[in-house]
């Protein structure tokens, strides 16, 4: 079996996301058989291996001429200034970040790549670099409108309806059309890369789900008619439930996925509970991409404590998921 090509971006150079990869690859839980490209700068490679101490040599993709790849190699992109600083949002890290991904996702597009993992990357420092996405999602819904933001743990489960927008455009969405719609695209994409048998459990927006129009409208309005709709469709979905006991329905319950409504109600959560393993998984490309579900951590970057487990989890997962490419 020829294995997958596997990128992996570095994500904001002045954060953990250098530190998390070099431990991922190195990690004595050793991953999976596959080729995996790092798409990032040679200066933060080599910066982050004597920070590290690692005995480490990874050879340049762009110059070898070898028909079979290497275990691991560096897709060399970015820039190798001296500038790029750890701790702390920059624009140079920003456009660096985002040269990594943009790169990576234009080799998945082309096929040359089965999977993306993504290190973090700040959303500060896309800005001040005069990037107008908020994040990676943001950047591949302009390409691919449809997908999904979704988290994967052990422990739980979680689905988000809206993704990074705040908090009042995300209520405006709560329609019935528009929840019928992703409850639809959602269980076709589920279809797709999860083979047991789900039930989708859908979160209600308002406390105790609204308790029947007393505290709000939207689940009488706009969920129910929306449930009940994909019900006839064949989606395995029921609710609205109480947001504040519908996680702990689904906790554990590996065939049980929450939708959440808004970004906050599903994150809060699902860290809380996965923080260290989750992973961040986006459905409805014609690619694979997982990311750690924590940000750059510029508290701690650069003193080579950081945990990379969300890390190792992202990329077993992602090559778990080529098979359904």
């Amino acid at each position: 079996m020829i294995p997958p090509k596997i990128g992996i971006t570095l994500g904001d150079p002045g954060g953990i996301g250098p530190e998390i990869t070099l431990k991922a690859l190195v990690s004595e839980n050793s991953l999976p058989r596959a080729n995996y490209i790092i798409f990032g700068s040679r200066f933060v490679i080599e910066q982050e291996i004597n920070t590290l101490g690692f005995d480490l040599d990874i050879p340049s993709l762009n110059k070898t001429k070898k028909a079979i790849l290497p275990p691991y190699s560096l897709y060399e992109i970015g820039p190798s200034s001296k500038t790029l600083k750890k701790g702390a949002p920059s624009t140079e890290n920003g456009k660096a970040s985002f040269l990594f991904f943009e790169e990576a996702v234009n080799k998945a597009r082309k096929g040359t790549i089965q999977a993306i993992v993504t290190a973090p990357i700040s959303k500060h420092s896309w800005k001040m670099a005069g990037i107008t996405w908020a994040g990676h999602t943001d950047y591949l819904s302009q390409i691919y409108p449809q997908i999904i933001m979704s988290f994967w743990s052990e422990e739980l489960k979680v689905a988000l309806f809206t993704h990074h927008i705040p908090l009042n455009e995300a209520l405006k969405k709560i329609k019935k059309k528009a929840l019928l719609d992703f409850f639809l695209l959602l269980h076709k994409n589920i279809n797709k890369v999860y083979t047991k048998r789900y039930q989708f459990l859908v979160s209600g927006l308002n406390p105790h789900a609204g308790e029947e129009g007393l505290m709000g409208s939207e689940e009488e309005e706009e969920i129910i008619p929306a449930i009940e709709s994909a019900k006839k469709e064949g989606v395995p979905i029921s609710g609205p439930f109480p947001p504040d006991t519908i996680f702990r329905e689904a906790l554990n319950r590996p065939d049980k996925i929450v939708i959440a409504l808004y970004h906050d109600q599903g994150l809060i959560p699902f860290k809380l509970k996965a923080f260290d393993n989750g992973i961040n998984v986006t459905l409805g490309l014609p690619f694979i991409r997982t990311s750690p579900d924590h940000g750059t951590a510029f508290d701690i970057a650069g003193k080579g404590v950081a945990n990379h487990k969300s890390m190792v989890e992202a990329i077993r997962f992602a090559h778990k998921l080529v098979p359904f490419f």
